[in-house]
């Protein structure tokens, strides 16, 4: 079976403040964000049992050689654009200077070491179903 090419998967959940680094070595699991675009949820079953009911976002990620994914360029691969201040990958050293830097484009392929995600939500129907039956309690009373 080939492995996959991306390193690890930086999972974080803001509600917390914690994050959790997952080294993946099996594609099959990762094919559910290939051909996706940052910003996009995308449910993590196929991560694992543990991951079951999480709808994630891709917030980023980056290449085998370090360059980061920018929002908006709609590409799998490498572009050099001209950046300057108030861009992503790129802070100025002086006032109105602009430089040509190499992004990696927002699609998510098989070229990556690295991808972020941060989970929106979890999706779990028992704790639902607890709420629920408890308010159809208390109404009944």
């Amino acid at each position: 079976m080939k492995t996959s090419q991306f390193y690890g998967l930086n999972i974080s959940f803001p509600a917390t403040g914690c994050q959790k680094l997952i080294e993946v070595d099996d594609e099959r699991k990762l094919r559910i964000f290939y051909e996706k675009r940052m910003a996009t949820e995308v449910a993590a079953d196929s991560l694992g049992d543990e991951w079951k009911g999480y709808v994630v976002r891709i917030s980023g990620g980056n290449d085998k050689q370090g360059f980061p994914m920018k929002q908006g360029v709609l590409t799998h691969g490498r572009v050099r654009l001209l950046l300057s201040k108030g861009h992503s990958c790129y802070r100025p050293r002086r006032t109105g200077e602009r430089k040509r830097k190499s992004v990696r484009g927002c699609i998510v392929d098989a070229n990556l070491s690295d991808l972020n995600l941060v989970i929106i939500r979890k999706i779990n129907s028992r704790i639902f179903i607890l709420r629920s039956i408890s308010l159809i309690v208390q109404m009944n009373l």
